[in-house]
């Protein structure tokens, strides 16, 4: 008996295991019928779980947590039986701010401290002359995205939300937030720096890779009751991630797996701009060469594995961001999150609490 699953995703690289399960044929060997459901806001997507418009969905780590802490005006206890891809993301600016930030560095601005202090100096330039603050996007507040950013500013003493706007752009939206001066810069996940690069508007200042090495990303978000309500379900589409993962991680398949991503009802964007995502080597703008980055996102089923202590930077970055004041239990409660007894296995080295 096929057993039919509705989840719901995001428009981003990372999505690529949940599509791969689908559209290579990985998740009918399990005996499921996969309905993908391609959506437009991180808000909409955690919504339809919560209400159970999606069995299953490709989601931000941090909104799963603070969906089950019932931080931010909505609670919907979630549980992660594997992650989706650790890194992944880059922050970018426009041109006109990109320029403005190298005349200012004192430095390599290859460096993340370096360009953080000519952020810095930017800002207060801008403050003196009466110009309004300098403008930052992330995809969701509760995303590591938000707190990536949070790391760099503090780098120079900056805070986000104060020294600087924020701003939630999903996705998709990036790009023409960045072309329209909505925003001067903003973190995502890939492709959607390489996009705004390849349009002219944007010029990539650092990788997620740059600021924190196996930082979590997207995990495979269910109810909380469901890996004891359904655990067949949830084996089943954990076992099809996992082919589609060692499927992934062969070069052979690249250029069908960007054929895969740049469907009309998955990423709609050209080949020509996925492709080179997935062999890391990303478009920098700005006169530069693109830029070849080890392991720039990991679909390795060493990324897969939910990691509970993932659950401390995460805490930490909602601290940092103004979102919570941690209390007694709250770390508990958010590791809890992260199921790694759900997971069947892996192979390759464990990723670990993210690393600077």
């Amino acid at each position: 008996m096929t057993l039919h699953l509705r989840v719901g995703f995001m428009p981003l690289v990372d999505c690529a295991l949940v599509v791969l399960a689908k559209d290579e044929g990985f998740a009918e060997a399990e005996g499921l019928h996969l309905e993908l459901v391609r959506e437009v806001s991180w808000s909409n997507l955690r919504d339809k779980l919560n209400v159970r418009l999606f069995d299953a969905a490709h989601m931000l780590g941090p909104a799963a947590i603070a969906a089950t802490l019932g931080v931010g005006g909505v609670r919907a206890p979630m549980a992660v039986p594997l992650a989706l891809n650790l890194d992944g993301a880059a922050i970018t600016v426009t041109l006109r701010r990109y320029e403005e930030l190298a005349r200012l560095a004192e430095g390599d601005m290859a460096d993340t401290a370096v360009s953080a202090r000519a952020l810095a100096a930017l800002v207060a330039r801008r403050k003196a002359s009466g110009l309004p603050p300098l403008t930052l996007a992330a995809v969701f507040g509760f995303s590591s995205h938000t707190y990536l950013l949070c790391e760099w500013l503090a780098k120079a003493g900056l805070s986000l939300g104060t020294d600087i706007r924020f701003e939630v752009v999903p996705p998709p939206q990036t790009v023409e937030a960045l072309r329209s001066g909505r925003v001067d810069g903003f973190c995502a996940g890939a492709p959607w720096n390489a996009a705004a690069v390849a349009a002219g508007v944007g010029a990539m200042v650092h990788t997620s890779t740059d600021l924190r090495r196996d930082c979590p990303d997207k995990v495979l978000a269910w109810q909380a009751d469901d890996l004891e309500r359904r655990p067949a379900a949830v084996q089943k589409l954990t076992a099809a991630i996992l082919r589609a993962s060692d499927w992934a991680c062969d070069p052979v398949n690249i250029p069908r797996f960007a054929a895969h991503l740049s469907a009309p009802d998955r990423l709609a964007l050209p080949v020509e701009i996925l492709e080179p995502v997935l062999r890391f080597h990303l478009l920098q703008g700005a006169g530069r060469p693109p830029r070849q980055v080890e392991r720039f996102i990991r679909f390795d089923r060493g990324a897969l594995r939910p990691v509970p202590d993932h659950a401390t930077w995460i805490l930490a970055g909602m601290e940092r961001a103004g979102q919570i004041v941690q209390t007694p239990g709250m770390l508990e409660q958010a590791r809890s999150v992260f199921r790694p007894a759900a997971f069947p296995g892996e192979t390759g080295r464990s990723p670990s609490v993210p690393q600077e």
